[in-house]
């Protein structure tokens, strides 16, 4: 989810329904909120507020990292109205921009004049534009404020998050050997969603590239499907998030929320459901990818598949010469997020 680029402005007429829009919103996790009448007393730790007024948003008494404590509010009714917000973005200036009329396009332009993060904001009363404001030009804006009126109104913010993924760019990898990978302990991701066959987990024991290993949404001659499972591979192994975040495949906790997808295809967000380590003879995966040798260890099952150019290969039938399926990823990686560093994985 993207709830960190997510404030929620409490907007509803009377304070009862406000109250209770925080108290959900807190309950889901969000952090960052935004009022005309904010409290005297000191936020809770870990929770950034703004006073609104119309022409800007304070930060009362702290703020969130790499976020400004003033933020002018502009509104951008036509194309002579923008300039002024791209000029102060060239100016490193921060600004939230309120649209009266087309949005997309002239956030484009507003994301390309952006010259330092934490900058350029949104401000919109509509949860539904949230996937676009987070997504122009594949990074979107650094904040979007979304007003809430009611409790419903956050509900559907939540559901509209859960759409927002990372750009995945495909690669086919050839595979360089197949061979046993002993003993060791797997792990599988039940989800709370159905899979379809085609879609599945990009996992690796490198983040630097991330193979797809597809759901159990098909069965075998001994097994039923399970739509909602994946056995994803070792338990050290790389997940990605539905956030663009990396995570151990040991470290998934119920309610986390994955990515899933298919190869060259649509991508999603589904929570976790609930985690299974057991211990079995697990089968290593070598790809050939930039002169590198990425691996991937899977269980050694009939029902365990990797996601290769000719279909999904049960890893008992893997072998070398197929093209795998993987998507490449920043090497550096700090708690999950992507950083720039001088690092090697082998």
């Amino acid at each position: 989810m993207s709830q960190d680029r997510i404030v929620v402005a409490l907007a509803a007429l009377d304070a009862a329904t406000n109250t209770a829009i925080l108290e959900r919103a807190r309950r889901r996790g969000f952090s960052k909120f935004c009022a005309i009448e904010v409290g005297p007393t000191p936020p809770p730790v870990g929770e950034f507020w703004y006073r609104a007024t119309p022409d800007e948003l304070v930060a009362i008494a702290r703020v969130a990292p790499q976020s400004p404590s003033v933020v002018r509010v502009f509104r951008v009714r036509d194309p002579g109205e923008l300039a002024p917000v791209v000029a102060a973005l060239e100016r490193s200036e921060p600004v939230a921009v309120r649209w009266a009329a087309e949005r997309v396009i002239p956030l484009e332009t507003l994301v390309a004049a952006r010259r330092r993060p934490g900058t350029l904001w949104v401000v919109t009363a509509s949860s539904a534009d949230v996937p676009a404001f987070l997504g122009a030009l594949e990074h979107g804006a650094d904040t979007v404020v979304v007003e809430v009126a009611t409790p419903e109104m956050l509900d559907d913010l939540e559901d509209r998050l859960e759409q927002v993924r990372p750009p995945l760019g495909w690669q086919q990898v050839p595979i360089h050997s197949v061979a046993s990978g002993g003993m060791g302990d797997r792990v599988i991701v039940d989800t709370t969603s159905l899979l379809a066959p085609e879609e599945g987990l990009l996992v690796g024991s490198a983040a630097a590239l991330l193979f797809h290993v597809a759901s159990e949404a098909e069965g075998s001659r001994y097994t039923r499907p399970r739509p909602f499972r994946v056995n994803a591979g070792a338990a050290h192994s790389y997940t990605l998030l539905a956030n663009g975040e990396t995570r151990y495949l040991s470290e998934l906790t119920a309610g986390d929320a994955v990515l899933v997808c298919a190869p060259e295809g649509l991508a999603r967000s589904a929570r976790v459901g609930r985690i299974k380590i057991e211990r079995r003879p697990l089968t290593l995966v070598e790809g050939d990818f930039g002169g590198r040798h990425p691996t991937v260890f899977l269980q050694e099952a009939e029902t365990v598949r990797l996601s290769t150019t000719t279909g999904r290969v049960p890893a008992t039938d893997l072998k070398a010469g197929a093209r795998a399926w993987a998507v490449p990823f920043p090497a550096g990686r700090h708690l999950g997020k992507a950083i720039t560093e001088t690092i090697e994985e082998r």
